[in-house]
């Protein structure tokens, strides 16, 4: 017996994950989407990877970029992750968002945890996301503060 996506889903929402922001610069767009899928995979090489739709307009932007940065959210920073998690059309995407540039030329989303850079390594697809595996080339810690969740259909704070 097959489970279906729906039920996938439902049990998932039970687990906290932590929110991020991923973001890519291709030198003639610039985008940003939520993801609550970051996982480190390797101390040595430094690995991370993500789960990306292939129906995202970020699919193949983070393909052309080669890379990504991703802000670690903050507690507070709810209005961050649901501003990129909706698919704000690109002219009003970097509105009043306040940011640095990246070692890559993307985006650091400002008041984060923390950073980090990554050149893509490897793409996998799974399913209908491909997973992207990046060698993190820089990390960056901000301010000690408790993280952002998505949990049971909702952003928390711990």
């Amino acid at each position: 017996m097959t489970s279906s996506g729906d039920e996938l889903r439902a049990l998932m929402r039970r687990a906290p994950a932590g929110v991020a922001v991923l973001t890519v610069d291709t030198g003639r767009e610039r985008l940003g989407l939520t993801i609550a899928s970051l996982v480190s995979l390797s101390l040595e090489p430094p690995l991370v990877g993500v789960s990306i739709s292939r129906q995202a307009a970020m699919h193949e932007l983070l393909r052309e970029a080669g890379g990504f940065t991703v802000s670690l959210l903050a507690g507070g920073q709810e209005w961050l992750a649901q501003h990129f998690a909706r698919g704000v059309p690109p002219i009003g995407m970097w509105h009043g968002i306040a940011t640095e540039e990246g070692a890559r030329g993307a985006p650091l989303l400002a008041g984060a945890l923390g950073w980090l850079e990554g050149r893509l390594v490897s793409e996998h697809e799974t399913g209908d996301h491909s997973f992207f595996v990046a060698e993190v080339e820089s990390v960056r810690l901000g301010e000690p503060a408790p993280p952002l969740v998505y949990h049971d259909g909702s952003y928390r704070t711990l």
